[in-house]
Order: structure tokens, then C-alpha cells, then sequence
């Protein structure tokens, strides 16, 4: 990948994960986040996985980002731009819909949205 192609995968990824490292720690350990989403035979769901390696990700340099971390990276931003277009009608505060892009880092009630 050409630095030029890096830089703009970790841009995109900053712009979709718009939950800090903390507040995502904290979401990942309730209830709600380990109730949504597919669930391979390993019992934890597909982004709630995701959600703990992106807290990595945000804790990374980006001269220390492999090509597998920056594949995720471009994967995170793929997964929040294709569910942000299916949002639903009405009030999203409580919803799965809400809590699956909450396990990929993306906050869609955030001012930062």
C-alpha cells in the first residue's frame, strides 16, 4: 500500500470511529453490546470482536499499522458507511441498529457523527 493510500485509510477510519478508546471499553463490556449482532460458532458476535480491535487500533502509531490492521481499518469504515445508509425511521437511541454500529466504534447519536 502506498503512504499516500495509508494515510487516507486511517483518515477514513478516524472519521467513522467516533468513539473514544474509553467510551468504547466501557460499551463493550455491557449487556447490550454483547447482545447484537452475528454470532459465529465462538459465541461473541462478529463487532463486538471487531469493537476490541479497533481500541487496539486507536492505541497504534501509524507508522506501527500492518497491512492486516489497515485491511480493518478499511473494513470498520465500510461497515459503518453501509449501515449509516440503512438507518431506520424514528427514534434510534435504543435500538440494535444503534448497538451494532456502537460495537464498530461509530456512535450514530454522537455529536461527532
Amino acid at each position: 500500500m502506498t503512504a499516500t493510500a495509508q494515510k487516507e485509510t486511517v483518515a477514513d477510519f478516524k472519521k467513522a470511529v467516533n468513539m473514544s478508546t474509553a467510551r468504547l471499553e466501557k460499551w463493550l463490556a455491557t449487556d447490550e453490546s454483547k447482545a447484537v449482532g452475528y454470532k459465529g460458532s465462538g459465541g461473541e458476535s462478529v463487532g463486538h470482536r471487531s469493537g476490541r480491535r479497533i481500541i487496539k487500533l486507536l492505541g497504534k502509531k501509524q507508522d506501527d499499522l500492518t497491512e492486516g490492521d489497515l485491511r480493518h481499518m478499511r473494513k470498520v469504515v465500510g461497515y459503518v458507511h453501509r449501515h449509516l445508509a440503512q438507518r431506520p425511521s424514528g427514534d434510534v437511541s435504543d435500538t440494535p441498529w444503534r448497538y451494532s454500529l456502537m460495537n464498530w466504534g461509530h456512535d450514530p447519536s454522537s455529536k461527532r457523527s
